[in-house]
C-alpha cells in the first residue's frame, strides 16, 4: 500500500536564543507561519543567521519552538521526539559512522528498529541501486569521495521511508562540478520518490533550480513564499529582489517627476518614462529603481526602440563571461551592472550607449523597501 503523503504546517513558531556576547535574548525566528503542500520540495532560502536551519531544526525536533505549533499532516508534533517523527535529516557533514561498511551506514536506523533483517537488505539494496551506489556497499566512509557520502547520507534518508525528507546544505562541503551534479540527482530523486523534501541553502542558484517553491528569509522572518519565477519576476521588497538573481539588480536612487500627464523616473540628467500610475502618489519624492543586469541592453536594435530610455555610462570593468559580458558600469555616479553578448566587444574605459527595458523596471519605497510596482 503506497504511503499516505504528508505536508508540513508551520503556525506561528517563534524561537528566541540569548547572544552570548551581550546577554540579551533575540529571535532566531520569529511569528513564522508556512504552509508546505504534500509532495513538494520547498527550499529556505537566505544568508547566513537569517533562520532558516534553526527553522529546518525545529521540524527536525532537534530544537524546540519557545512559541507556535508544527504540525506533520495532521498531527502536532511539537512534544515529539525525533526518532518518533516521521522525518528524516540530511546533514551538511554526512554524519556517517566512520567504522561502518555504506551497507552498514544505510542499514543502521533499520536495525535499531528491530525491522526484519531480510526487509532491510530489500530496502538498502533498492535504495543503493536508485543512488547508484551498489558496488560501494562494503566499502568504508575513508573510501568514498564526497559526493559518493553524501548519496550514502541520502540513502540512509531514503531507506526510513519518510514522509519528509529534510536537507541541511547537504552540498556545501562539495566542489562547484560535483555540487552541479548532486542538485540534478537530488532534484530527480524528489521527482522519483514524490515526497515532501524541505531544504535549506544559502545559494539562490541550488534554490532557483531544485526547489518548486522557496521561502526567502531575513533575520528570522518570512520575506517571501512562492515558485522561483513569481520571486524573479515579482519580488516583494528590495531584499527579495537583490538576493534573488545574479549578478544582483542595479538598484538607482531616483526621483519620480511629472510632464502634464506623464511620469518619469529621474536622475542625473536622464528622464525614464513609465506608466505605473501607482507612482502618483510619489511625485517629486526619492524611490529606489531596479532593473536586473539582463535588461539593459547595448543592441543597436533595442536602442533604436528605447530611444527615451537610452542612457550612456562609463565601463569601469568589463568581465569576460563567454557569451556575455558583464560590465560594471557608472552613470551619473551611480553604479550598475549590465549583461551583455560578448559579440558586442565593449570592453573597460569605453563610454557606451545603453537602453534600459522600461517594461522590466521594479520601484521600491525608499524608506519601507517594499515594492511599489513593477
Amino acid at each position: 500500500m503506497e504511503k499516505q503523503k504528508k505536508g508540513v504546517r508551520l503556525e506561528h513558531i517563534s524561537k528566541i536564543y540569548n547572544d552570548p556576547k551581550t546577554g540579551k535574548e533575540f529571535y532566531a525566528v520569529q511569528d513564522t507561519t508556512l504552509d508546505i503542500e504534500p509532495g513538494t520540495f520547498v527550499t529556505l532560502l537566505g544568508p547566513s543567521g537569517c533562520g532558516k536551519t534553526t527553522t529546518l531544526r525545529m521540524i527536525a525536533g532537534f530544537e524546540s519552538p519557545d512559541e507556535g505549533e508544527i504540525y506533520l499532516g495532521d498531527e502536532a508534533i511539537n512534544s515529539l521526539t525525533p526518532n518518533k517523527r516521521d522525518t528524516a535529516m540530511v546533514f551538511q557533514s554526512y554524519a556517517l559512522y566512520p567504522h561502518m561498511t555504506v551497507y552498514k551506514n544505510m542499514a543502521f536506523a533499520l536495525e535499531l528498529r528491530k525491522v526484519p533483517k531480510d526487509e532491510i537488505d530489500k530496502k538498502v539494496r533498492e535504495a543503493a541501486k536508485i543512488l547508484g551506489l551498489e558496488e560501494y556497499l562494503k566499502r568504508k566512509p575513508k573510501e568514498l569521495s564526497g559526493g559518493q557520502r553524501q548519496r550514502v547520507a541520502l540513502g540512509r534518508a531514503m531507506v526510513r521511508q519518510p514522509a519528509v525528507f529534510l536537507l541541511d546544505e547537504p552540498l556545501s562541503n562539495l566542489d562547484a562540478k560535483l555540487r552541479t551534479e548532486m542538485r540534478s540527482q537530488i532534484a530527480a530523486l524528489h521527482k522519483r520518490l514524490q515526497t515532501t523534501f524541505v531544504y535549506v541553502t544559502h545559494d539562490q542558484t541550488e534554490a532557483m533550480t531544485m526547489g518548486d517553491r522557496i521561502v526567502v528569509m531575513k533575520d528570522g522572518v518570512i520575506q517571501q513564499f512562492d515558485t522561483p519565477q513569481m520571486l524573479y519576476n515579482y519580488p516583494c521588497n528590495k531584499f527579495v529582489a537583490g538576493f534573488i538573481g545574479s549578478p544582483q539588480m542595479n538598484f538607482l536612487n531616483v526621483v519620480v517627476k511629472k510632464e502634464g500627464e506623464n511620469l518619469f523616473l529621474t536622475f542625473g540628467t536622464y528622464k525614464i518614462p513609465v506608466q505605473k500610475p501607482e507612482l502618483e502618489a510619489y511625485v517629486d519624492k526619492e524611490v529606489i529603481m531596479g532593473i536586473r543586469p539582463e535588461d539593459i541592453h547595448a543592441e543597436e536594435s533595442f536602442l533604436s526602440i528605447s530611444e527615451a530610455s537610452n542612457i550612456e555610462a562609463n565601463v569601469d570593468l568589463a568581465e569576460m563571461m563567454g557569451s556575455e559580458i558583464y560590465l560594471y558600469l557608472n552613470c551619473c555616479g551611480q553604479k550598475m551592472v549590465a549583461r551583455v553578448p560578448s559579440r558586442t566587444g565593449i570592453r573597460a574605459d569605453d563610454m557606451v550607449k545603453l537602453a534600459l527595458d522600461v517594461n522590466k523596471i521594479h520601484v521600491f519605497d525608499a524608506e519601507t523597501e517594499n515594492v511599489i510596482c513593477h
